[in-house]
């Protein structure tokens, strides 16, 4: 966008949302502000880092109400100016940054928690942080069903837009399984935004597009009863006897757990903060699990051969050690602070070849590929092995001949050093995300460059 162009955003806020014009907290034009808030944690990846490092926006606007997003897109609309949806930032894949310059839509002060109902629903604004509504949700009784571990900092809406499951999905799946995402409010960019209201499946139209096809204003997220969990560490000799054991408490309905990770060793030797409460020369798996089974869980554990080096109540999200702050994708991050030369894959595993698949994994690529496992349930209620596993990443051809012996050996592979929804792996075969973006985004102003499949349409937008 050029600065005519800026400038003119500026003026129109300026004349229909007094309240954005004179806070620079609200309207954004310095620089070095629209650089950080253009930018995500792309830098995970060695092959986004060039790709988007010079991308950024040109302004970015805080609406604090469903009337100022409405102006604001109905301006930027019918100036042809892109608008690129932001919440917290710590997607990974480059999911927030602009690539077509434009307007950076920082969600972040829309974080009011509406409501959480006696049905365990919370209705929320998409700037909420998770962390927030955990803690909120524990004091009434619920709990997330799933989070990411960037719970302290990511937002709601940023988290339904790009992310896709994490801690608890042990239990109660991802975002897109068992109904958790009850319904979303979302505006359009049209010349007239409308405010649509997706309920049951058709939230799916929506889900982990990358606020490529709507801005979500409005959330309600299905609850869980909260649980009083401990956190246990466990230490084994052998790769094979950690992911064994890891199984069978993650594929027993008898466990109540919320986490169950495995890291091959040297994997735990990385997450320094915690030293004390782990072995990390040896082969690791931590879980969170009802405090009421964390003596049974101790003794299954000795009993299978492993130490434990520690276990302890659960406080919330202030509890020292904070287990879940090194699994998921926080792994991947304790991993690169010792070792810069560390990126990571997203892997899913058949069950039943598991062992098969990790066996040729290793073979192939010994120490350049350590596995990092998590345990979710998928949409038909089946515990199955998932994978984050960290990669010492050479060259991108190396990366790609990765991906392709994962993919070639039935492993499924998330892309997550691709900028666009397709191949970052969570697109929908039945294009639905797609049909939402001809419907509601007609001139694909909407985070531009992001759906390879969407073409501008020509024909007006339709209900």
């Amino acid at each position: 966008m050029s600065e005519v162009e800026v400038r003119d955003v500026f003026a129109v806020l300026e004349k229909g949302i007094p309240p954005l014009v004179g806070d620079a907290s609200r309207f954004v034009t310095a620089p070095a502000m629209v650089e950080r808030l253009s930018k995500d944690f792309y830098w995970y990846s060695p092959v986004l880092r060039p790709q988007l490092r010079e991308k950024r926006g040109d302004a970015v606007a805080l609406p604090v109400s469903l009337d100022e997003i409405r102006a604001i897109l109905k301006f930027c609309y019918a100036e042809d100016i892109p608008v690129t949806a932001r919440g917290a930032g710590t997607g990974n894949y480059g999911q927030a940054i602009p690539l077509e310059g434009g307007l950076v839509l920082d969600l972040s002060k829309m974080e009011a928690i509406e409501e959480i109902t006696a049905e365990g629903v919370a209705i929320c604004e998409p700037g909420v942080k998770l962390g927030v509504l955990e803690t909120e949700a524990r004091r009434q009784g619920w709990e997330l069903r799933c989070y990411p571990s960037t719970i302290a900092k990511a937002s709601l809406g940023g988290f339904l837009g790009g992310g896709s499951g994490g801690i608890g999905s042990v239990s109660h799946g991802g975002l897109r399984d068992f109904e958790t995402v009850r319904a979303l409010e979302v505006v359009t960019m049209e010349a007239e935004p409308r405010v649509i209201l997706h309920e049951g499946l058709a939230v799916h139209d929506i889900l982990h597009a990358w606020g490529t096809n709507g801005i979500i204003t409005k959330i309600w997220l299905a609850l869980t009863p909260a649980v009083e969990w401990s956190q246990i560490v466990t230490a084994f000799d052998t790769y094979a006897e950690a992911f064994d054991f890891a199984e069978k408490i993650a594929a027993e309905d008898t466990w109540t757990k919320r986490l169950v990770t495995v890291f091959e060793s040297p994997i735990a030797s990385y997450f320094t903060p915690i030293a004390k409460y782990v072995e990390g020369s040896r082969h690791t798996v931590f879980f969170l699990i009802a405090q009421s089974q964390q003596s049974a869980l101790e003794v299954a554990a000795k009993a299978a051969g492993a130490s434990v080096p520690y276990a302890g109540a659960y406080s919330g999200l202030r509890t020292v050690p904070l287990l879940s702050d090194y699994t998921w994708n926080h792994t991947t991050l304790w991993a690169m602070k010792q070792d810069e030369a560390f990126t990571y894959l997203q892997c899913g595993f058949d069950p039943d070849r598991v062992r098969e698949q990790m066996r040729l994994l290793k073979k192939k690529f010994g120490e350049e590929m350590l596995l990092h496992m998590e345990f979710m349930k998928n949409g038909t209620g089946r515990v199955i092995p998932g994978a984050i596993p960290l990669v010492r990443f050479t060259t991108e051809e190396r990366l790609r001949e990765m991906i392709d012996f994962c993919r070639a050996n039935g492993i499924f592979v998330a892309n997550p050093h691709v900028n666009n929804v397709e191949d970052g792996g969570r697109f929908r075969e039945d294009h639905v995300q797609l049909v939402a973006k001809r419907r509601y985004d007609p001139k694909g102003l909407l985070n531009p460059g992001k759906m390879l499949s969407f073409a501008p349409q020509k024909e007006t937008a339709q209900a």
